[in-house]
């Protein structure tokens, strides 16, 4: 039997094979409590203690089946995880699913003691545990242990798991300079080279619902004569006229990709078209949540060396 081993995989059922019981101190306390009760009861032939020694072993032996049977049955399945920054405590989310009552339920994510105790009815639950990786990229939370002492206190119960679903952790913002790479130089007809965006000066980028504070100019007649609705083309820069960050030269790398952490969350709430040079990756200029959220996930698991 590997007792106490970490439980791989996605979901965990909890059962015979990966729960595992021992008597608490409160327990071994009471244990001791019937041994001396059955000896004043041997000394002084009194069937008294005796018989509250057989009591106090019976609840004793009721009390490891209650224990168990309290955990017997519980899945637990790995949520789907927000993206965070490296240092901030962040959110994992859990599904459990809970078969019958399950009553003084302590969860806890990596290092340290469980949390304050759950009853849980039976039917579905999302908890989310706190946590705070260790490094950017995408991370696994680390060992999840569940444990409960719950009816008396007499056992615990417990079992380990690693929850297989990593987190994405982005390097924390942190302002300093950023290196800008040069704009890509294009052949252009006639042998001239030039750096320009798709379309010149009147490049548009996205399509967003139509307002009225609009205009016509800006309505996407081709998409409305189609029957699909009123859009507004949302017009960008010329992407010649768009930074492309990239780390500065001289600053460590892990200094330098928080500092483009930062850099990028500014530009997008500036609402500026930027992209994104590391090594020999390139993200295009561009702008908005997806954009953003593509160049952040680009430095979460970026190379350690560049």
């Amino acid at each position: 039997m590997n007792f106490g081993t970490t439980q791989q995989g996605d979901p965990l059922k909890l059962g015979m094979r990966n729960l595992y019981i021992v008597p608490t101190r409160f327990g071994l306390l009471w244990l001791a409590g019937i041994g001396l009760l059955q000896v004043v009861a041997i000394q002084l032939e009194s069937n008294g203690p005796l018989l509250l020694s057989f009591l106090m072993l019976g609840l004793f032996l009721l009390t490891l089946h209650l224990t168990h049977f309290n955990l017997q049955g519980l899945e637990v399945r790995s949520g789907e995880p927000a993206a965070g920054f490296a240092g901030d405590t962040l959110a994992y989310p859990l599904r459990l699913r809970c078969r019958g009552r399950c009553e003084g339920l302590r969860l806890r994510l990596g290092p340290g003691e469980p949390g304050n105790a759950r009853s849980l009815a039976p039917g579905e639950h999302l908890l989310t545990l706190p946590w705070i990786p260790p490094e950017r990229g995408k991370v696994r939370p680390g060992t999840l242990r569940l444990l409960t002492t719950a009816p008396l206190g007499l056992f615990v119960c417990w079992s380990r798991w690693a929850p297989p679903v990593p987190q994405l952790v982005i390097p924390a913002p942190r302002s300093g300079p950023v290196g800008r790479a040069p704009a890509p130089v294009e052949p252009e007809e006639g042998g001239h080279t030039s750096s320009r965006g798709e379309s010149g000066g009147d490049l548009w980028h996205d399509l967003q619902p139509h307002r009225p504070e609009d205009g016509a100019g800006r309505l996407a007649w081709k998409l409305l004569a189609q029957g699909r609705g009123a859009h507004a083309k949302r017009f960008v820069a010329p992407l010649a006229e768009a930074p492309l960050l990239t780390p500065a030269a001289g600053i460590p790398l892990e200094r330098a990709l928080e500092h483009l952490s930062a850099a990028i969350l500014r530009l997008h709430g500036e609402g500026a078209s930027y992209g994104l040079v590391l090594g020999p990756s390139t993200i295009p200029p561009g702008q908005g949540p997806g954009h953003r959220d593509r160049c952040l996930e680009a430095l979460a698991v970026a190379p350690r060396s560049l």
